[in-house]
C-alpha cells in the first residue's frame, strides 16, 4: 500500500503541471500520484498520459468531463489507495527536502502505530512577479513535533488557519466522513478542510516549508478581481458550511471555537466583497447571507455577530464601512492576492 496519495486537478494545466509532477515524483514509490484531467482541451491529458506511461507504478491518469476543482478532488479520493491523502494543484508544487522529511515522519508514525488523522505543514506564498516568498506557519498554534489532540492547540492567529495546502488527512478518515465537494464551483478547498475537523482526535505538525502555493495568473481563483466577480460562489461555499453541522453542539471545546473562528473568517470574507463591490445589489446580499445564518442556526449567529469582526460586517454606513479594511488585510492574508 502506498503511504501517500496526492491528487493533482488539472484544467488546461499543459503550460505548468509537470513542475508540480516532477516535485512529487521525489516521493518515488511510497507516493503515488493521481492526475485528473477535468475536462481539458489542451495537451493536458497528453501529458498526463506521458507520466502514467513511463511511471506506472507511481502515476494513475484519469480523464473527466469537467466537472470543476471540487469534482476532480472527488475524483481523486475515490481513487486513492494510499495511508493519506492531499491535494496539490496544477499550477503549485512541493519543496522536494521538505516533502523528505514529510514523507519520513509520515513512514515513522505509521512503522511506530501512530497514524494521525490530520498531518500539517507550512506553505509558502510564491510571488514571482514581485520576488516575494512568504511562509505561513502555526509555530504559535501548534506543538511540534510530537502527535496532539484539540486539547493541546495554541491560539490561532486569523492568518493561520489550516488550509487545503497544509492539510494532509488520513484517507480513510476523508472517505468515512462521506467527503464530496460540490462541483462547478470554486473554493471548494475550504469544505475539504472544514468537514472532516469533528473527524479528527489525533494531528502532527511539522515546521518545514512544503507547499508552494503559486499566487500570480490572472484567472486564479483568488484574484481580488475573481474573487468580487464569483462572489456568489462564495456565498454558496459559506452557506454549505453553515448547514453542514451544527457546530456549537461539538462537545470539545477548542474544536467548536476554532470551527466557529473559521465560518467567521468565512462570513467576514464574503462581507468583505460584497461591501467593496458596493452596489445595492452587492448589500442585499450581504444582508441575505446575514439573515441566512441567523434564521438557520440563532446559536452561532449570535456567536459569530458577538466577533468584533463579525459586528463590523454588518453595522450599516460608514461605520462599517471603515472597519471593514480590516477584514480585507485579513483576507489578503489568507488568500495572498495582490
Amino acid at each position: 500500500m502506498k503511504l501517500l496519495s496526492v491528487a493533482i486537478p488539472c484544467y488546461n494545466s499543459a503550460a505548468y503541471m509537470e513542475h508540480a509532477i516532477k516535485t512529487l515524483l521525489t516521493g518515488k514509490e511510497e507516493v503515488e500520484i493521481i492526475i485528473v484531467d477535468d475536462g481539458s482541451i489542451d495537451n493536458t491529458s497528453a501529458i498526463a498520459a506521458k507520466y502514467e506511461k513511463r511511471y506506472p507504478d507511481i502515476v494513475k491518469a484519469i480523464r473527466q468531463e469537467n466537472g470543476g476543482h471540487g469534482e476532480a478532488v472527488n475524483t481523486g479520493l475515490l481513487a486513492a489507495t494510499g495511508l493519506y491523502f492531499k491535494v496539490v494543484d496544477s499550477d503549485d508544487w512541493v519543496n522536494e527536502a521538505a516533502f523528505a522529511k514529510v514523507l519520513a515522519t509520515l513512514r515513522n508514525l505509521v512503522s511506530d502505530g501512530k497514524m494521525v488523522d490530520l498531518f500539517i505543514a507550512n506553505y509558502v506564498y510564491e510571488k514571482p512577479s514581485i520576488n516575494k516568498h512568504k511562509v505561513m506557519d502555526y509555530k504559535t498554534a501548534l506543538p511540534q513535533d510530537r502527535v496532539f489532540t484539540w486539547n493541546d492547540i495554541m491560539f490561532f492567529k486569523q492568518s493561520q488557519q489550516i488550509i487545503m495546502h497544509a492539510a494532509i488527512y488520513r484517507t480513510k478518515l476523508l472517505k468515512d466522513c462521506g467527503l464530496k465537494l460540490p462541483s462547478h464551483t470554486f473554493y471548494v478547498d475550504n469544505i475539504f478542510v472544514y468537514q472532516p475537523l469533528p473527524y479528527v482526535k489525533t494531528m502532527y505538525y511539522l515546521d518545514v516549508n512544503l507547499y508552494r502555493y503559486f499566487i500570480g495568473r490572472d484567472d486564479q481563483s483568488v484574484n481580488e478581481k475573481n474573487m468580487i466577480k464569483r462572489i456568489d460562489q462564495q456565498i454558496r461555499i459559506t452557506k454549505i458550511m453553515i448547514d453542514y453541522k451544527d457546530i456549537t453542539t461539538i462537545k470539545n471545546r477548542k474544536l467548536k471555537n476554532y470551527m466557529i473562528k473559521y465560518l467567521t473568517m468565512m462570513m467576514a470574507i464574503s462581507s468583505v466583497f460584497l461591501i467593496k463591490e458596493n452596489t445595492p445589489e452587492s448589500l442585499e446580499k450581504k444582508k441575505e447571507l446575514w439573515d441566512y445564518l441567523e434564521k438557520n442556526n440563532k446559536r452561532l449567529y449570535n456567536r459569530i455577530h458577538n466577533k468584533v469582526l463579525g459586528r463590523s460586517m454588518t453595522l450599516p454606513g460608514k461605520a462599517g464601512r471603515k472597519i471593514v479594511e480590516l477584514g480585507y488585510r485579513i483576507s489578503r492574508k489568507i488568500y495572498g492576492f495582490s
